[in-house]
């Protein structure tokens, strides 16, 4: 069952899909209305689950599910995933590639490989001070408060000079 964002508790999950690209209106558009279904219908073991979704930058999808009303279970975390991979096919973006790395320059969002990452960490093109945008985070909390975050708050400091 669909609620808003907002409403659902610090310690909900979630999961953070990076796009390989910016998401256009039309496609915020058809993301929103394919997510309000999704989460509509989306269950545990024919339990309804209590779930959200929101768009960062028109970049970033991220699902929620309050699991103080029912926890995910692996078949539902599964078909998460299904939904993830149509929205891919359909719309031709890529959202599960985790050697995806992205950070900001100024209010540019980049988007790079993590080797390409490595290398500009080297270079000192990154630093410590870069915001980065940690998508391990797992509750809304996490996300609120350690998504976007500089380099050296986030998994990307082992790769700091």
């Amino acid at each position: 069952m669909y609620t808003e964002y907002k409403e659902l508790p610090k310690n909900s999950r979630v999961w953070v899909y990076q796009s390989d690209r910016e998401f256009t209106a039309e496609e915020i558009e058809y993301i929103t209305a394919k997510a309000l279904v999704f989460i509509e219908n989306w269950t545990r073991h024919e339990d309804d689950l209590k779930g959200s979704f929101t768009i960062k930058y028109n970049q970033f999808l991220v699902l929620a599910v309050d699991e103080n009303f029912n926890n995910v279970s692996g078949c539902s975390i599964d078909a998460s995933v299904r939904f993830i991979q149509e929205l891919e096919n359909e719309l031709k973006l890529d959202l599960m590639d985790k050697m995806n790395v992205s950070f900001k320059d100024g209010d540019n969002i980049n988007i790079v490989k993590l080797p390409e990452f490595q290398n500009f960490a080297k270079a000192q093109k990154i630093t410590a001070e870069t915001v980065v945008f940690n998508n391990m985070v797992n509750t809304k909390e996490d996300f609120e408060a350690k998504w976007e975050v500089p380099a050296n708050q986030s998994w990307h400091a082992r790769f700091l000079v």
